[in-house]
């Protein structure tokens, strides 16, 4: 195989399936910290971090020696012949930091939709119920029925129905799912949505057919848009109402993301069933399904399991990240860059210059959003704007490239997201915040 950096782009786009997306048609080849650097000799500052999975910087030496230490030991431990250490030794560390103490029963997979996968089948067998709902704009993956229950875009499931069935959507506390205008309350927006899961549940899903309410706390792929916790606490009330389980779907907020280990933390609700992935092992495929030993306790031996299902040096690797969360305060590194962040990205907002065309920033923790004015937003939407270019945040993105930031788009809105790492220094971070602005303001100037 030809090793030029434009053959192997070559070869990749003759021999990789085409349903794959990229950012860049270039070749990675190594990552430290919040740098990525290309076989084309590029460097760039990584603002993705493989959509919010290297948490803790590319290659953080801790967790890459104890993977490789691991890799020593014992690579392969199936799930379904013996307990292995790494994932034993993962739950320990994971048990304290739960966002409530029932959360006691783990089981790891791969991936966030196969954590999906187990908690959808897990809900139906702890209720005997079958249907789910889930929130308009929430993304909980790509395999059958995680793609079921995304609804951040059309293009996840277009060409692959029927789907998965027993599912209904509701609106998310998002003001543009309700058309109203971006500095519309809170206390409105939680009145609306709550309002409409009460209708879901009272003329498409009756609550004893209902298993499982399934929620991003923050969503993710449809905005970077954080629930209001009188949501997140109305939600819950709701469940308890109806022995209804709450899914908290952590995948992407989980571990620090977002300023705790768990976002919904900060609203004091308990979850039934959570999942995480991403963030867990810094990079290495792993994911966990938490729940109540009692409930789990109902799962038939052999209902559950999976050929790499824990991997122990995944497990190592998670165990690690645990370690360096603590002893390297990760999440007071949050807090101070997300202030940062959080004020250079609305100095840009108030700049005459540009702010017109900016209609939102928000966010929580390193999990940020800028959202653009749009000439083709449907009819109606308060950000709508003839007269600004199409697809800001794409050019926006790409420009940021150009000058040496990787940066990623989100939803089916003008939406750039922020995800640095979490240990990002603030050097970094003023960095890539100057890049976005120059890039920004050049865009706008081009119309």
């Amino acid at each position: 195989m030809a090793t030029s950096a434009d053959n192997l782009v070559a070869f990749g786009q003759r021999h990789v399936t085409a349903g794959i997306s990229r950012l860049t048609e270039a070749v990675m080849t190594k990552g430290e910290g919040s740098h990525v650097s290309f076989e084309d000799g590029r460097r760039m500052l990584d603002f993705s971090c493989g959509i919010g999975v290297t948490n803790l910087g590319h290659c953080h030496p801790r967790v890459s020696r104890a993977a490789a230490d691991q890799c020593m030991d014992l690579v392969h431990a199936q799930c379904s012949i013996a307990f292995n250490l790494p994932y034993l030794r993962l739950i320990e560390k994971l048990l304290p930091i739960m966002p409530h103490p029932s959360l006691d029963s783990f089981y790891f997979w791969n991936s966030g939709s196969e954590a999906i996968e187990a908690a959808l089948k897990m809900a139906r067998v702890f209720t005997g119920r079958q249907n789910v709902i889930s929130m308009q704009g929430g993304y909980h993956g790509r395999t059958y029925g995680a793609m079921a229950v995304t609804k951040s875009k059309t293009v996840y499931s277009e060409g692959f129905f029927p789907l998965m069935p027993g599912v209904f959507s509701t609106p998310f506390p998002y003001w543009h799912q309700f058309g109203l205008l971006p500095d519309a309350s809170e206390e409105e927006l939680v009145r609306l949505s709550l309002y409409q899961l009460e209708l879901v549940l009272k003329q498409q899903s009756a609550p004893k057919d209902t298993a499982a309410i399934l929620i991003e706390p923050v969503l993710g792929e449809g905005g970077y848009v954080p629930a209001p916790l009188a949501f997140l606490q109305g939600v819950r009330k709701i469940c308890d109402q109806h022995d209804i389980l709450l899914i908290v779907d952590e995948v992407q907020t989980g571990f620090g993301r977002t300023g705790k280990y768990f976002n919904i933390e900060y609203s004091g609700v308990r979850p039934d069933i959570m999942t995480m992935a991403k963030g867990l092992a810094n990079g290495f495929p792993l994911s966990c399904i938490v729940s109540r030993k009692n409930l789990t306790d109902k799962l038939q031996p052999g209902s559950m399991g999976g050929t790499y299902a824990g991997n122990p040096v995944a497990c190592a690797a998670a165990v690690a990240v645990a370690d360096v969360f603590k002893e390297e305060k990760v999440l007071d590194n949050v807090s101070a860059r997300s202030h940062e962040l959080l004020a250079s990205l609305n100095s840009l907002r108030n700049d005459p210059e540009v702010g017109s065309a900016i209609v939102d920033v928000r966010g929580v923790g390193l999990m940020v959003a800028v959202e653009f004015v749009s000439p083709l937003y449907p009819s109606g939407d308060p950000a709508l704007n003839p007269s600004v270019s199409k697809a800001l945040a794409t050019r926006v993105a790409k420009r940021c490239m150009e000058k040496g930031l990787l940066i990623l788009t989100t939803s089916i809105y003008e939406v750039v997201r922020f995800i640095p790492p979490l240990n990002i220094s603030q050097a970094d971070l003023k960095k890539g915040c100057e890049i976005f602005a120059a890039s920004v303001k050049e865009v706008i100037r081009e119309g």
